[in-house]
């Protein structure tokens, strides 16, 4: 399963990417408004030249034609830019002709298996399942991915599942484990997933016995 980093925050990047474990990254218009910019070209390609893989640029419209003309101009971006298209009906259509240009969609806010499969049918090249707020509506995020694998498998669909709002380091395990293709994650999470605190005893431990074994060996 792929690390994506779910920020829009150029730190935050950085700093995941000198770990050597993302590919991707997903941003969304809240994002970018916490990272504090309201250019979204320039933050995109900022991003994209750190990560050198898929980035998610989300499209803002109600209407498909609104999201096709941005679409339009978020591909000259850069080949890596991925557009992130909301799972309505209006959505369904920009998917079919932003996925025919080509170009690769994120089919985002997805809450069941149905706008999954619907979001794949129309062309898209990932589904995001919002795995942390269907958990938050009482409804067990994870087995939304885990009908989403079994039916792209069934079938032979070759969309790959991004499980999204991530809340914790147990839902990226819950995630691979459901057949998640990605996890894209936010920082926070990121680094609690390599905290460990018997791995910060064990460091300890060796520190001390190390310490202890110069000294024996200078007597």
């Amino acid at each position: 399963m792929e690390i994506w980093l779910d920020s829009a925050k150029i730190e935050e990047i950085e700093a995941a990417v000198r770990w050597g474990i993302i590919t991707g990254v997903t941003t969304n218009p809240s994002l970018m408004m916490k990272a504090g910019t309201a250019d979204l070209k320039t933050n995109t390609q900022r991003i994209i030249n750190l990560v050198g893989g898929p980035v998610s640029a989300e499209v803002v419209s109600d209407d498909a034609a609104g999201m096709i003309a941005e679409a339009e101009k978020i591909v000259t971006w850069s080949s890596h830019v991925v557009i992130k298209v909301p799972i309505t009906p209006q959505g369904l259509q920009a998917m079919k002709v932003i996925s025919e240009w080509p170009a690769k969609v994120n089919a985002t806010l997805i809450f069941s298996a149905n706008q999954a499969l619907l979001a794949a049918r129309a062309g898209a090249t990932y589904v995001s399942p919002f795995v942390g707020r269907l958990d938050d509506a009482g409804h067990d995020g994870m087995e939304v991915v885990r009908e989403i694998a079994t039916i792209f498998s069934i079938h032979d669909i070759e969309t790959k599942i991004i499980a999204a709002s991530i809340r914790h380091p147990r839902h990226v395990t819950e995630a691979a484990l459901a057949g998640a293709n990605i996890a894209t994650i936010p920082y926070k999470v990121l680094q609690a997933m390599v905290r460990h605190p018997l791995t910060d005893v064990g460091l300890q431990r060796f520190k001390a016995d190390w310490e202890q074994a110069l000294n024996m060996s200078t007597k």
